[in-house]
């Protein structure tokens, strides 16, 4: 496993959609080492969710953290995944990425989702996701088909570099809710 280098905004990967991963590639050297090393990457940055676009490959596949009640908190594979709303319901929430250092804003998700796809092994799973979890795989999903968070903001007042915002925006909410 080798982590590798995330692309950023500009970079043609992250506006391109992804290809499904054929059934009989999913084991091979090349996807498996993709995968290994896309949980290399996604442990060493910190972040929560990464999609193969955001190292510069073509497939359908993305990673991100289960929150569940055990630690460390465990890394779910997902290869050829469709992603169905809950309702039409929306709630705005702060989002960052990965391949767009620095930036925050206020986008808007639904609070509940399902999640069809295969893990690494090629075996079908169905989860049912709220909260932030269900952000972050609506996240990842919008990355296989080329569409970044800053797509989805409706107002792009609220974008702020992440120190800006820790500083001036954090601490009035943290004081808004303490």
């Amino acid at each position: 496993m080798a982590p590798r280098e995330i692309v950023r905004l500009g970079h043609p990967a992250l506006r391109a959609p992804s290809e499904p991963v054929p059934e009989e590639r999913l084991a091979s050297p090349e996807i498996q080492g993709l995968i290994d090393d896309m949980i290399e990457t996604l442990r060493q940055t910190g972040g929560v969710g990464l999609a193969a676009p955001q190292v510069g490959e073509g497939w359908q596949i993305f990673l991100f953290e289960r929150e569940l009640p055990s630690e460390p908190r465990p890394i779910q594979v997902v290869v050829n995944p469709l992603v169905e709303p809950h309702g039409r319901e929306q709630v705005y929430d702060w989002e960052g990425c990965l391949s767009i250092p620095a930036l925050l804003g206020l986008v808007p998700r639904h609070p509940a989702v399902r999640l069809w796809g295969k893990d690494r092994h090629g075996e079908a799973f169905d989860l049912e996701l709220s909260g932030f979890t269900a952000r972050v795989v609506q996240h990842e999903y919008d990355h296989l088909h080329g569409v970044l968070f800053l797509d989805r903001m409706r107002d792009l007042q609220s974008l702020s570099f992440a120190a800006e915002w820790d500083r001036f925006i954090a601490g009035e909410e943290r004081a808004a809710v303490g």
